[in-house]
């Protein structure tokens, strides 16, 4: 680099946004991602020992993948080309490739080409890569915000370490924000700025786990507070106005955590739509995590729904996977889905009832030993000790039942599943009665009516 080129790197520099002066040098400066890069990983020693093969990192915007790379080129010894995937066409690729074939047979140098959102490359562009990637030519980096295993072509893959980034913590995302703001050389630390907590909490909590995010927010803070004697104060109002979002009353780890997802889900039980999505749309505008609302919704399907509707599982079930698969702020859609989906289904709980009545019986002690004709009589020798002797096959009978005992003799009779009235339920119930009625000998026989009368008695929403 010479004189003027060093100048109008260092003018570049002084312009930039905040969260690229900001940008960590080293990886004692990289904040969070300890799975990924923290001390004894395989990630952090490849770098160190610069002997990084390809790779994929894969996570949401400002979790630090192009961080990564930009420490990568500080620290390698191998030619470091970058290349955007919006911006870039296979022409360029294939340039880069010849000027890496040709380094690595005179100089014996490496390159490492670092391809940011690679998932924007068509499947010429990433089948350009391919041979190059093979054959050792170019070590490959790709940043990608998107599952890999989807977006990126299948046989890169299959040559790449992936390694997945998650969003930053709230106490991760704090600690880059204070830095940037006692930070004189590059930070904000020559401003003499004063920040209310309040105001500090609001630029980490709207960030979402983005690094960037925050620092630009803080940035566009500062520029509102700093007054014409070089000082000011971030408030309250200032961070609202720099992150274009009003501070909601929730404290993720205090009441207003518990009291409003305990609204969402008593909404959804009471089959109220309106209140469903306005609980929801306000938990993620307030920062909450995504999969914790999802796993909610996920234990509410069974707990709530159950068999009234056990589709209401799959579709919450699937609305968790969207949320890892898609991320925000597009998963708001797949878990407003499944809110409304929940909040308009049938309703029972027969399956915690269930559970509940069969666990008091198993915690008070008493657990007698599973009946002969119902153990286990595959291995060798379970027959001498008279193991599956009597076991009825349902599949040889009529209709694919026959009436046996299935609890040990002591507990005959007890009953801990009651179904409900609503939905898919009723039908189900009334197949079963349909299906065992009138099976078996004639003592048993009588059993099962007084057994079925006591099932329709629930069903009938007398019991």
């Amino acid at each position: 680099m010479d004189l003027f080129e060093y100048r109008r790197e260092e003018m570049r520099r002084g312009q930039a946004p905040l969260a690229m002066r900001m940008r960590p040098r080293t990886l004692e400066e990289f904040v969070g991602q300890e799975k990924v890069v923290g001390e004894g990983t395989y990630l952090r020693k490849a770098i160190e020992e610069d002997r990084l093969q390809t790779a994929v990192f894969w996570g949401p915007p400002g979790s630090g993948k192009t961080t990564l790379a930009a420490i990568i080129a500080n620290l390698t010894h191998a030619n470091f080309s970058r290349l955007s995937a919006v911006t870039s066409g296979v022409a360029e690729v294939r340039g880069i490739i010849k000027e890496a074939e040709d380094r690595l047979a005179m100089e014996g140098t490496r390159t490492i080409l670092f391809i940011d959102e690679i998932h924007r490359f068509n499947k010429a562009q990433q089948d350009a890569l391919l041979p190059a990637v093979e054959q050792g030519i170019i070590v490959l980096i790709g940043a990608t915000t998107e599952n890999p295993y989807f977006e990126v072509n299948s046989a890169l893959v299959s040559r790449s370490k992936i390694f997945r980034l998650e969003p930053l913590s709230e106490e991760e995302v704090r600690t880059v924000v204070e830095r940037a703001l006692s930070d004189k050389e590059r930070g904000l630390g020559d401003l003499g700025l004063e920040v209310e907590e309040e105001a500090l909490e609001h630029i980490v909590r709207t960030a979402g786990g983005d690094a960037r995010s925050a620092l630009n927010t803080l940035e566009a803070a500062a520029f509102l507070a700093v007054k014409s004697e070089g000082k000011g104060r971030i408030d309250l109002a200032a961070a609202e106005e720099a992150a274009q979002r009003r501070a909601l009353l929730y404290d993720k780890w205090g009441d207003s955590h518990y009291d409003t997802i305990s609204a969402f889900i008593k909404s959804m039980r009471g089959s109220d739509p309106h209140a469903s999505v306005y609980w929801l749309a306000r938990m993620l505008k307030a920062g909450e995590d995504p999969r914790f609302i999802a796993r909610r919704m996920v234990i509410f399907a069974s707990e709530d729904v159950g068999l009234a509707d056990s589709r209401a599982l799959m579709v919450a079930d699937a609305a968790a996977r969207a949320v890892e698969f898609v991320g925000m702020p597009e998963c708001a859609l797949n878990l407003a889905h499944a809110a409304l989906y929940l909040a308009l289904a049938p309703k029972s709980n027969s399956a915690t009832r269930a559970i509940a009545a069969a666990s008091r019986e198993v915690e008070k002690g008493d657990t007698p030993p599973v009946p002969a004709h119902l153990r286990d009589s595959h291995y060798h020798g379970a027959a001498a000790w008279g193991h599956g002797e009597g076991y009825l096959y349902p599949h040889d009978f009529p209709g694919h039942y026959v009436r046996q005992d299935y609890l040990p003799e002591s507990m005959a009779g007890r009953t801990y599943y009651h179904p409900g009235r609503e939905g898919e339920e009723l039908s189900l119930a009334e197949k079963w009665i349909e299906r065992s009625h009138g099976v078996g000998d004639e003592s048993g026989g009588q059993k099962e009516v007084r057994d079925h009368n006591h099932i329709a008695h629930g069903i009938n929403g007398e019991d």
